[in-house]
C-alpha cells in the first residue's frame, strides 16, 4: 500500500519533524506500507530516514516575518518556482499513484500549488483518498477565517477530502468553534491529541556524563527551534547569566538550531565564552535526550517543542513567537493558563524576568500530563490502517492498456 505526504515547508523545522515523526509511527505500525514524501525543506535529508520511506526535494520556499512566501536559495521568480514544484508535485501523484494522499496545512498547498494534483486525482485516481492534517493551532481565529474564505479552503475540505486529522486537544484549542467551520466540514474534523515523542537515542544519564556535569549541577536547555528567528531568546538568555546568584550551578546547553543566520551564531558563541558553564552547539537530530537530561528547559513554542516536553513533563519557560503567525503565542497562553509552563510575551522579555522565571520553574516539580492527551500518533495510524483495510477488500482494479498515465507535456498543460 502507497502513502504520499505533503510537507508544508514555509518557515521553521517544525513541519517536516512533525511529519517524519508521524510517517515513522505509520512504517513501525503498518506492514508493507510504503511512504513517499514531497517537501522544500531544506533541512530533509539532515534527518534519519526509515525503511520503506523516501522523498522529493522541490525548490525551496520560505516566508518572512510579514508572511510573505519567497524563494529561499534558487535566483528565480516565485511565479515560476511555484509552478516547477506543482509539476513536480503532480509528476510524483501521476507515478507513485498513492492509495493515500496526505496533506499538511492547507487543503491546496503553499500558493495552492497541490490545486492541480488534487484536481487530477479526483479525475483520474478517484480512490485515493485524501486527508487533510493540521496542528492544534494555525494562527488566530481573525487571520485564519479570512485567509481560509479567500483560498476557498473550506469548500476544498468539503470537495475533496475524505477526513481532517487534528494533532491537539479541542479543550486547549477548538478549530471546529475557534475558525467557524461549517457543519459539513467540521463533520470531517477528528481530533487525534497531541503527538507524544518517544525517548531519544541516549539516556539521561548518559547524556550528563557526557556533558561532565557535576551531581550539584542543574542542567538547562535552551533551544529556539529551528533557529532562524531565535536570536533574541538565547541573547536574552545570557544576559540573564550575569544575575544568577552564586548559589545556583546551573549548566547550559544552547542548541542554535540549523537555521540561524552564521552571523548571529557567531555573536552568540562570542558572548557565551566568557560563561565557562555554557555550551552552544548548531543542531542535533536527537533532541529528546537533551530535552529529557535537563532540569529545565528554556524554549520559543513550536508545536513540535512543545509536544517534547509535554512528553516529558519539564519544567520550562516559553518565549512564543509572534510573527508571522500568533500560533506559538496562543498555545503558551493556554498552556500557561492551565499550569503546565510559564510564558513570556516576547513584548516582556527581559534577563531578569526571564532569570526569575527559570528559577521559580526549577522549584517545580515535573508536571503531570494526565489531562492532556498525547494519544496523536496511535489515533492517526488507527485511522490510516483502518482506511488501508478497506481499501484492501475491494475488489482489484482491473488494467486496461489503452489508458495510458500522462506524460509530462500533457502535466504541464494541467497545471
Amino acid at each position: 500500500m502507497r502513502l504520499m505526504v505533503y510537507s508544508h515547508d514555509g518557515f521553521g523545522l517544525g513541519n517536516i519533524r512533525r511529519m517524519l515523526a508521524i510517517c515513522t509511527h505509520l512504517l513501525d505500525s503498518i506492514p508493507g506500507l510504503s511512504i513517499l514524501v514531497v517537501s522544500g525543506s531544506p533541512m530533509l535529508h539532515s534527518f534519519r530516514i526509515p525503511k520503506r520511506l523516501d522523498y522529493i526535494k522541490l525548490p525551496c520556499l520560505n516566508r518572512d516575518l510579514l508572511g510573505e512566501i519567497f524563494v529561499k536559495y534558487l535566483e528565480t521568480e516565485i511565479n515560476e518556482t511555484v509552478k516547477l514544484r506543482s509539476e513536480l508535485i503532480l509528476s510524483a501523484i501521476a507515478n507513485f499513484k498513492p492509495d493515500i494522499f496526505l496533506v499538511d496545512k492547507k487543503p491546496y498547498g503553499i500558493r495552492n500549488e497541490l490545486k492541480a494534483a488534487i484536481e487530477y486525482l479526483k479525475i483520474k485516481l478517484p480512490e485515493t483518498s485524501l486527508i487533510l492534517l493540521l496542528r492544534d493551532i494555525l494562527d488566530h481565529p481573525d487571520v485564519t477565517i479570512p485567509e481560509w474564505q479567500k483560498h476557498s479552503y473550506y469548500e476544498a475540505i468539503q470537495k475533496f477530502y475524505d477526513r481532517v486529522l487534528v494533532v491537539g486537544n479541542p479543550e486547549i484549542f477548538d478549530i471546529c468553534q475557534e475558525y467557524q467551520l461549517p457543519p459539513m466540514v467540521a463533520r470531517k474534523v477528528q481530533f487525534c491529541g497531541y503527538i507524544r515523542k518517544q525517548l531519544g537515542r541516549k539516556s539521561p544519564n548518559l547524556i550528563r556524563s557526557e556533558l561532565r556535569l557535576n551531581p550539584e549541577e542543574q542542567l538547562i536547555l535552551v533551544t529556539p527551534g529551528g533557529g532562524e528567528d531565535g536570536y533574541r531568546l538565547i541573547d536574552t538568555y545570557l544576559s540573564s547569566l550575569v544575575l544568577l546568584p552564586a548559589s545556583h550551578k546551573l549548566r547550559s546547553l544552547i542548541i542554535c538550531g540549523p537555521e540561524m543566520p552564521l552571523k548571529h551564531q557567531a555573536a552568540l558563541k562570542l558572548k557565551a565564552a566568557v560563561y565557562p558553564q555554557v555550551q552552544i552547539d548548531e543542531f542535533t537530530d536527537d533532541l529528546m535526550s537533551y530535552i529529557a537530561a535537563a532540569d529545565a528547559v528554556v524554549a520559543m513554542g513550536g508545536y513540535n517543542t512543545t509536544c517534547e516536553i509535554l512528553s516529558v513533563g519539564k519544567p520550562t519557560v516559553v518565549v512564543p513567537r509572534i510573527k508571522p503567525s500568533r500560533e506559538q503565542c496562543i498555545r503558551a497562553e493556554n498552556l500557561a493558563n492551565l499550569g503546565v509552563l510559564v510564558a513570556i510575551h516576547p513584548n516582556d522579555l527581559t534577563p531578569d524576568i526571564l532569570l526569575r522565571s527559570l528559577l521559580q520553574q526549577l522549584q517545580t516539580p515535573q508536571i503531570s500530563q494526565t489531562a492532556i492527551n498525547l494519544n496523536g500518533l496511535p489515533k492517526i495510524s488507527q485511522y490510516i490502517s483502518t482506511l488501508l483495510a478497506k481499501k484492501k477488500s475491494v475488489i482489484p482494479f482491473c488494467y486496461n492498456p489503452s489508458v495510458q498515465l500522462p506524460k509530462l507535456a500533457m502535466i504541464a498543460k494541467i497545471v
